[in-house]
């Protein structure tokens, strides 16, 4: 696309880190209102008189929402190009929904609720991505989409906390304890408004960048590689056991209380935000390659997790939280390096789906197979895991 006058004009007196982590603010604070909620999604939908059947249809639903929608939403994007007020719509639908949850009061629209707040992720999260991957390409993709993960980490650790302290504090309530979420909410609108005015042309940081290394103008097309990026990411995501599976097998043979599990929980994500910020800057130094720790460490987390010894099934899930540490920045930083500007929303919707599934898969195939043998559940992992590690040696490194 060609662009001439004015509208190649410098980001407005904002430099690409510090858009960064600014962005990486607004999803920290955001992230702080929707993981708040999901942490007692269940529990709350009960008190309305949910069965459990129903809470499952309805967290699954929000789930395939999540990631389904952005099908639609990615390439709404790129053909729009209204990256600001997609991602400001899909925030509002989050922070606004989060507080409601708790004055409602009928089950029927506490449900609507919980789907609305996975529809605004849907909503948001092909626009904020490619917003992310422009900047990223003056900072360097593997760092910056690892900075935003840390952050984005922060505050999945502090918003579950919070409203388990004011549920204690309140005994129960849980007007009160998601009412207080309104207010990192409110925080959210309000810097996505401050950078929207401050930035208004975030991919002009691509722009730049291109333009300091003469890199030539794209096609526009999604190339060949993306697919087979794509069919990576679909094996070794297909072969990654989920959390609830691992703390499934730990208090079921007894190996931790459940009352330690969040605090697993919390150790894991804490590695995740390591992991992410390592990779992402080996990523930025050696390329492509570094992603081959991804399969390594989901057959690992499969050798581990599932042995009936403490200190090695703990280890296993800590394992877990560096692979999604991975998952969460430096597959997503690839993706921008390897799909052109003009495309980029539409391959994160693309990608976000393909994840969807794989996810879905992986969860029934680690969940079924602990059922029948836990070594058979290894044996099958670690094939599928060679399998992805094959699939990533074909796929031509991100371009530079």
């Amino acid at each position: 696309m060609g662009v001439t006058g004015a509208s190649v004009r410098r980001p407005s007196r904002m430099g690409p880190w510090r858009f960064v982590v600014w962005f990486g603010t607004v999803s920290l604070l955001a992230d702080f209102v929707y993981e708040g909620a999901r942490s007692i999604a269940g529990p709350l939908l009960a008190s309305l008189g949910a069965s459990a059947l129903v809470v499952g249809v309805v967290t699954g639903a929000g789930e395939a929402a999540a990631l389904g929608l952005r099908l639609v939403s990615g390439p709404l994007a790129d053909r729009t190009r209204r990256f600001w007020g997609l991602a400001i719509a899909g925030y509002a639908l989050t922070v606004v929904s989060v507080p409601l949850l708790g004055v409602v009061g009928v089950l029927w629209a506490a449900c609507a609720l919980v789907i609305a707040e996975r529809v605004g992720k849907a909503v948001r999260s092909p626009a904020k991505d490619t917003m992310l991957s422009h900047a990223t390409a003056a900072t360097g993709r593997g760092r910056g989409f690892a900075v935003h993960e840390a952050m984005d980490q922060v505050g999945a650790l502090v918003g579950p906390l919070v409203v388990a302290g004011m549920l204690a504090l309140t005994g129960g309530d849980y007007g009160p304890s998601l009412a207080v979420l309104a207010l990192p909410g409110v925080a959210v609108l309000g810097l996505l408004l401050w950078l929207r005015a401050r930035v208004p042309d975030p991919e002009a940081y691509e722009r730049e960048a291109a333009a300091a290394t003469d890199e030539p103008a794209p096609d526009g097309r999604l190339p060949t590689a993306f697919w087979t990026y794509a069919a990576f990411t679909a094996a070794t995501t297909a072969g990654f056991a989920t959390f609830g599976v691992l703390s499934y097998h730990l208090v079921v043979r007894h190996l931790v209380a459940a009352a330690w599990v969040p605090v697993l929980y919390a150790a894991a994500m804490a590695v995740d935000a390591v992991a992410a910020l390592a990779t992402g800057r080996l990523y930025d130094r050696h390329g492509a390659r570094v992603l081959m720790a991804l399969p390594v460490l989901t057959a690992a987390v499969a050798v581990l997790a599932f042995t009936d010894t403490v200190a090695i099934a703990v280890a296993g899930s800590l394992v877990w939280g560096a692979a999604m540490g991975i998952q969460e920045s430096t597959l997503r930083a690839m993706v921008a390096d390897l799909v052109p500007s003009g495309r980029r929303a539409t391959a994160y919707g693309l990608f976000a789906g393909v994840v969807g599934a794989a996810s879905l898969a992986g969860g029934a195939l680690t969940g079924g197979l602990y059922g029948r043998s836990i070594p058979l559940l290894i044996t099958v992992v670690v094939g599928v895991q060679v399998l992805a590690l094959v699939l990533l040696a074909v796929t031509p490194a991100a371009r530079r």
